[in-house]
């Protein structure tokens, strides 16, 4: 391509600070290879999960000020303050749903006439996401069920996540625990965040059983089971389950998860939730003394959603609170034994930034940069765009109410 195209890497700015990055320095070097045209800049940071040196050992510029970059490139929200006018924007917005602590980011975005591309829509025709952090989320959410059970028994201990160097350091320190006969863990949902819960689990000696044995059989050995839909909902009427069915129409259904709350010791929760669907189990449930679970890894993090002791998130510094079933109330973790131990961290990839950072940028390499960098008039550019040139595009103008500001 002809015309020099100036791509700038941010620096976060959302609080607490995310260490993440769209891009390693490495897979830069190998885009700058593939596309000559295209010159990065990275914008100096003393948090990032790559030092600042790691660029500058590779003859990658830092700048401070990107304004005459083209695109800028980041993970998270960004701060109203920092954006450039009239520049195009990708990064994770949160805003698609109308969240409600996004707002005005979204409105200064607009009045500077800014191009938003959200990475979470970035999806193939049938509409299959190609850029994600779930894996991760699953990875270390399953990780961090683990380590509250071994605080709460007192049997074994786990170096926190983010004082691992990498994923290889946290999995060889999993592989020394020693986990009780008997013990049950149960992992929900059949997605990315499900299967790197399962990942995780596997380094154990943890054996996975079907869902009928899961609830019926009693084990000498640890035991996991992951369950779909079909496994903790049915429709009103008695229909036949259809995965299909369910996510168009999950307000026809109700939940079937109360037998496992009597047998499980750790649930992690991987599913995705819709508000119109049903609810795993309710703050009644949790009352009757036949609720076995003592500790909830909830990695979906949905706040008074489908898990009801997840009544805020937690940090990767403070991780944990115990919920008290009987009071409805939050008390500090492990200090009452009727407790149930909940970790509801939302931004868990950030434990392990540089592996999630390497698995991301490369997902972007495979699936989207190409488009992007040349420009193509790509559909899947498209799809994601929420903004041009300050303009809610077509497929997002419901949010135009979300965009205006209150008489």
């Amino acid at each position: 391509m002809e015309e020099t195209l100036k791509i700038g890497i941010l620096r976060e700015t959302k609080n607490p600070p995310d260490r993440r990055v769209p891009l390693s320095p490495p897979q830069i070097i190998t885009l700058q290879e593939m596309y000559p045209f295209a010159e990065f800049f990275v914008q100096p940071s003393d948090i990032r999960c790559y030092t600042d040196e790691e660029y500058e050992y590779l003859d990658i510029p830092l700048k401070e000020d990107l304004s005459d970059c083209d695109i800028l490139l980041g993970v998270k929200e960004v701060d109203k303050r920092t954006f450039i006018p009239g520049k195009t924007y990708m990064f994770f917005a949160h805003v698609a749903k109308k969240q409600p602590q996004n707002r005005e980011m979204l409105r200064e975005m607009s009045v500077r006439e800014l191009t938003l591309i959200d990475y979470e829509y970035l999806t193939t025709d049938e509409g299959e996401r190609v850029v994600a952090f779930g894996r991760w989320a699953g990875i270390v959410g399953a990780y961090n069920g683990l380590r509250a059970r071994g605080i709460e028994t007192n049997k074994f201990k786990l170096k926190p996540a983010h004082l691992c160097h990498d994923l290889e350091e946290m999995w060889a320190g999993l592989r020394l625990i020693e986990l009780n006969p008997g013990l049950k863990v149960l992992v929900t949902g059949g997605g990315r965040v499900a299967n790197g819960a399962m990942e995780t689990l596997s380094v154990c000696n943890l054996v996975q059983v079907s869902p009928e044995d899961f609830l019926n059989r009693e084990f000498d050995v640890p035991v996991m089971c992951q369950i779909e839909p079909e496994h903790y909902t049915f429709h009103k009427n008695k229909q036949q389950f259809s995965f299909s069915h369910f996510v168009k129409h999950p307000d026809e259904y109700e939940s079937a998860f109360l037998p496992y709350t009597k047998v499980t010791d750790l649930l992690v929760a991987g599913h995705f939730w819709d508000p119109r669907s049903p609810v795993l189990f309710t703050k009644d449930d949790m009352k009757n003394p036949e609720f076995k679970i003592s500790v909830i890894a909830d990695i979906s993090c949905d706040v008074n959603g489908s898990v009801p002791s997840t009544i805020r998130t937690t940090t990767i510094a403070d991780p944990f609170y115990g919920y008290n079933p009987h009071l409805e109330v939050e008390e500090p973790a492990f200090t009452r034994p009727s407790n149930i131990t909940v970790m509801s961290i939302d931004n868990l990839p950030g434990e392990l930034p540089r592996d999630a950072s390497s698995d991301f940028g490369r997902q972007l390499m495979k699936n989207t940069l190409q488009d992007l960098l040349l420009g193509t008039g790509s559909q899947m550019i498209e799809r994601a765009t929420i903004l041009k040139n300050g303009k809610l595009t077509p497929p997002f103008n419901y949010l135009e109410d979300y965009l205006t500001p209150d008489a």
